[in-house]
This record gives C-alpha cells, structure tokens and sequence, in this order.
C-alpha cells in the first residue's frame, strides 16, 4: 500500500525536508485587506514581519479551500493508495475538518486526517515521522497509532509579547474573565482540549521564559531521550540562547530552531517565543 503525506503551512517543516520525505503542503492564507497570500508560497516570514509593521490593521487568516486540498488529493491519488493528512488544532482552525471533507470527495484514495491538536513544528515531528514510516512501506493504521503514541508526551508553552492578537483574533479561550488584566501580563500559553488557554498569569516576558523552561527541565531531567523545539517570532538570538542552553544542560536532548510564520504570527504577534517537546 502506497502512502503519501499531506500537511499544512502552519507545520513550518524545512523545504528541504519536505523534499527529502515527500511531504505535501496545503497553505494556510494571510489576508491583509484585499490582498490574500498563501503561507510559505505568496509570502515569506520575513516579508510577513515586515509587512505587520507597515499596516495599521492586523491581517486575517484563512484555511485552504477544500477545492485546492481536493486537488492535492486527487493529484496523490494517481500514484498512492492512501493520503495521511495532518494538521493544526481543529479547536483553532477548521483546517482539519477541511480536510475530513474534501477526502469524502476524492474517489479511489483512504483520507485518513489526523488533528495534532496544537501546531507548529510540533505538528510537523508528527509529519515527519509518519513521511519516514510511509517511506519504510509501514500500513497508514500503524502510523496513526505511532503518532497517538507520540501524542502521550506531545507538550507545549509559550508566551505572546502582545495577547491583544490573540484576543481580536478569538483564539485565546478561557481567560474572558481576566482578559483585561492579562493584556497587562506575559501569560505562559498552553493547549488543552486543543484550544489555546492561559497556563499562569506572568508580570514579565523574562519571567514568563524562565518558567516556561522550569516546565520543560522538569520532564528532561528524567533522562529519556527527547525532542525538542525552540520557536520564536523575529527572536532568533534569543531562542538561540534557549536552544544553547539545553545543549549544554540535557545533551540526551535533540533540539532545534523553529518559527511562528505568518499565520501563526499574526494571532501571536512579533516577540512571541515557546518550547515544545516529546519523549522518543
């Protein structure tokens, strides 16, 4: 059984790597005003960053049509057997769903659409791993149970340096309550029930990283082999620190560098930073 890998932008996976496994890519859209671009295609995230500046209205975001994922699919469908669809948190974006309904669209292919329950590059250690397993030949229901298994240890925090993005944007939940004052405060951010929802109430955006590392050391210190991110939106340097950091404290951890691209960024705003890890 031949299995293909489909994702969306938000995953922030290297094109390299994209290449290299033979990773699908359905866009995610960034709407400022009139003008719509596709994520990673139409505009980078340095151009994104660039442009936020530049304008006095936050953009909005859109998911894929379904009539360009039904594309993709049927494209997939000539040489594959079955797709694997994985996407960002369905309690943030009806990506997922999307993807539920254009593969009841495509005739002679298995949609099996798998919701990562968060995003980012966290998302995309799913879709790496699957792309690897589909490559070695392995059955799309043996992939999906390894990625349920991953789900287990899957954990993120993260802050925003401006939580009015994410307010406008409707994205934060449970915090209407408090919303007023957390615009006051660097919030540690986390995902549960696969909304975005306050962790605890920080003054500083210093403090808010400090704990969100504390959070991280307190499952590397067990010692089990882990992967691990470091994301940042505009702060290179700062999670090179982070990511230094780790090295030189839990060396049995493998850690890289992502981003918050434009999607992601513009309900997070410029300054936003997070680490996100799972147990191997």
């Amino acid at each position: 059984m031949k299995t293909a890998v489909v994702t969306d932008s938000t995953a922030y996976i290297p094109e390299e790597l994209c290449q290299q496994l033979n990773i699908h890519i359905t866009p995610l859209n960034v709407i400022f005003g009139d003008e719509s671009y596709q994520e990673g295609i139409d505009i980078t995230t340095d151009q994104f960053y660039k442009k936020i500046k530049e304008v006095d209205a936050l953009p909005k975001t859109s998911q894929p049509s379904t009539g360009y994922v039904v594309e993709t699919y049927e494209k997939l469908a000539k040489d594959h057997d079955a797709v694997i669809s994985i996407h960002l948190s369905s309690g943030i974006s009806g990506t997922f769903q999307g993807a539920i309904t254009a593969g009841e669209m495509v005739e002679g292919l298995d949609v099996y659409a798998y919701d990562s329950e968060l995003s980012c590059m966290l998302q995309g250690y799913y879709v790496i791993e699957a792309a690897k397993m589909a490559q070695a030949g392995k059955h799309p229901e043996e992939i999906i149970k390894r990625l349920d298994e991953m789900k287990k240890t899957m954990s993120a925090y993260f802050m925003a340096d401006d939580l009015s993005h994410l307010q406008r944007g409707g994205r934060l939940n449970g915090a209407q309550a408090f919303v007023g004052s957390l615009l006051q405060v660097k919030p540690v951010l986390h995902f549960v029930d696969k909304k975005i929802v306050p962790f605890e109430k920080i003054r500083t955006s210093k403090k808010a990283l400090k704990r969100i590392y504390s959070l991280f050391s307190e499952v590397a210190e067990k010692k089990v082999p882990m992967k691990a991110v470091v994301f940042h939106a505009n702060r290179e340097e700062a999670a090179k620190d982070i990511i230094q950091q780790i090295e030189q404290e839990y060396p049995h951890v493998d850690v890289t560098i992502s981003y918050f691209g434009p999607v992601i960024g513009t309900h997070l705003g410029e300054g936003a930073m997070g680490v996100g890890w799972y147990e191997e």
